[in-house]
């Protein structure tokens, strides 16, 4: 044997770890799978059971031709892909604008740290406020279409500033101090250290406002959108036509699978090349 493939060799206990991990991952999936299949089974048994009203629950297994019903839909209908579409569509634009203003405004706060003592309380109430109450004046304010977008961002933008703005604090001083050594000036630190530094808050603060994004454009449907995964929510519990409502739940569980998925590799992809 080669020096080369000698040292290319994996040692025993590095071969057995490796066993190890690989079979704690299939445990996982193998677990997270089984936990899906008995939800879905006792879903599917209750109501059969009589042990609860299918009027309240419908059934998984009407999940799937519910879809092709809403799929297949009439000229004056709106197929469920347009809804999905006008649903994701609204997220990732409020998701965008609520990272990207989110960022700008914590680092004008990390700029001028007086502007942050002062505006530090209202950030905290703006944060804790209920944002559902503002649905009726985001409606008058800004319409029915713009109001979906507004309730989007006003859900995800302040815990957006408050997570960076924690982020950018948490830097190192003495990564700033000898930049400031190095005589760089206030922006080269702010883009040279406190962003790059900050990565992985930010990768959290997407993951947060993923989810969060979403729920705002959902709750902004249920008040006045007309398209929609929410307006579809909304449409079928007012028939009492739950097969509608749990297709339209389970895809927003789609959409919000996806988007942590796609934020994930985005994560793994940024990690690779720090």
């Amino acid at each position: 044997m080669s020096k080369v493939e000698y040292a290319s060799a994996p040692s025993p206990q590095f071969a057995a770890w490796l066993h190890r991990e690989r079979r704690t991952r299939l445990t996982v999936r193998a677990t997270q799978l089984a936990l899906l299949v008995a939800f879905l089974v006792l879903w599917e048994a209750a109501p059969r059971l009589d042990l609860i009203n299918p009027l309240f629950t419908s059934y998984p297994s009407t999940i799937w031709p519910t879809f092709l019903e809403l799929l297949n839909s009439t000229p004056q209908q709106k197929s469920i892909l347009t809804h999905t579409w006008f649903t994701v569509l609204a997220t990732v634009i409020g998701f965008t604008v609520a990272m990207v203003l989110g960022t700008a405004i914590a680092a004008a706060l990390w700029w001028w740290s007086s502007l942050y003592k002062v505006l530090d309380p209202y950030l905290v109430v703006a944060n804790a406020m209920p944002k559902t109450a503002f649905v009726p004046l985001f409606y008058i304010w800004l319409g029915a279409t713009m109001s979906i977008y507004g309730m989007s961002l006003a859900i995800s933008l302040f815990i957006t500033i408050l997570m960076i703005y924690s982020g950018f604090q948490g830097i190192d001083p003495n990564r700033i101090k000898l930049a400031q050594t190095f005589g760089a000036t206030k922006g080269q630190i702010l883009a040279k250290v406190v962003l790059p530094g900050s990565v992985p808050t930010l990768i959290a603060t997407l993951k947060v406002n993923a989810g969060l994004s979403l729920v705002g454009v959902v709750v902004g449907e249920f008040q006045s959108a007309s398209v929609g995964l929410g307006y579809l929510i909304l449409y079928g519990s007012q028939i009492f036509k739950m097969n509608i409502v749990m297709t339209a739940i389970t895809l927003l569980a789609i959409v919000s699978s996806l988007m942590y998925l796609a934020i994930s590799w985005l994560e793994a992809a940024v990690m690779r090349r720090r």
